[in-house]
């Protein structure tokens, strides 16, 4: 069972709906809403083992993008094209059954075939986000960190948790305010789910103090009360180093995370639901709508590709 029974952060995860920074108008009915041809257009990625791709694709398309499921082989035989999108989304799963570790047999694939490709668009302002497997696709790439602009080296792993075992649940989680990362911008203190058996972020203690100095390090692990977890179980799930739990390159466009932004499309998605609507209901208070924090992830990368 998740260890959160309610929204205890100082500053709820489950937020009224005037602390939002953007209006429940702003979130489409995905099934409703006309894309025009300018619209923002997301590749979610797909293939062997990927099973994330459907609320990945619906995470983006609540944020006002037109998101398409993309396979990995459409790509590599060119018979679609990575340079008609803006933002690429490397998704949650298993790909390859985690044969020689997660995202490994994926980024081999991948970077001897359309590794420049995607490089490419990085270096020509596009935006990259990597949630759990994707994560671990990225780091494997050399994505990520992108020290000194370096996209093909790796220099940081996502390995076993510490605890040898798979983690599903959910937990809080600070955002760094002076992070790069363009996927996390307003964003503070917030709760999102975990499902991962190998998340433990590693890199040698130089890396690891470059990537802070340079504020890089986007998500950290926390208490219920918003200090960090101090690699305390199971607040920090899996062991990783500083309590990290998403990085980005310096520019901020390309971003990893271990927790599931997607999986929070909806309020109810919150296990502190049912206490926090009663609680709310009793104070007079109104019930919260318009985007959840797992949903902003996704807004705010549409918000910056219209706005560049």
């Amino acid at each position: 069972m998740p260890h959160i029974k309610n929204s205890s952060h100082p500053e709820s995860s489950i937020q009224d709906p005037a602390s939002s920074q953007h209006p429940a108008s702003s979130i489409q009915d995905p099934v409703s809403s006309q894309h025009p041809a300018s619209a923002v257009k997301a590749l979610v990625l797909t293939g062997y083992g990927l099973n994330c791709d459907h609320e990945t694709a619906y995470a983006f398309e609540l944020a006002g993008a037109r998101a398409e499921r993309v396979h990995i082989n459409s790509l590599i035989d060119g018979s679609r094209r990575l340079a008609d999108f803006q933002i690429m989304a490397f998704v949650g799963g298993f790909s390859w059954g985690d044969d020689h570790g997660a995202g490994v047999i994926q980024a081999v694939r991948m970077r001897t075939t359309i590794g420049e490709t995607i490089i490419e668009f990085v270096e020509d302002g596009n935006l990259v986000i990597g949630i759990c497997n994707g994560f671990q696709a990225l780091v494997n790439l050399g994505l990520l960190p992108g020290l000194d602009g370096d996209y093909r080296s790796r220099t940081v792993a996502l390995s076993t948790n510490d605890r040898g075992r798979f983690r599903n649940d959910w937990v809080h989680l600070k955002a760094n305010p002076e992070s790069p990362c363009v996927f996390t911008r307003g964003l503070q203190q917030l709760d999102l789910p975990i499902r991962h058996g190998e998340g433990k972020l590693y890199a040698e203690s130089g890396v690891v103090d470059r990537l802070i100095a340079g504020g890089q390090v986007v998500l950290q692990y926390t208490l219920p009360d918003g200090t960090l977890a101090g690699g305390a179980f199971p607040f920090n799930p899996n062991g990783s180093v500083h309590d990290i739990a998403g990085i980005c390159d310096p520019t901020g466009r390309i971003f990893g995370l271990m927790p599931h932004p997607e999986a929070y499309n909806h309020w109810t998605n919150h296990p502190g639901w049912p206490r926090e609507k009663e609680t709310r209901k009793r104070r007079g208070l109104p019930t919260p709508s318009g985007p959840t924090v797992g949903i902003r992830v996704f807004q705010n990368a549409v918000d910056f590709v219209r706005n560049r």
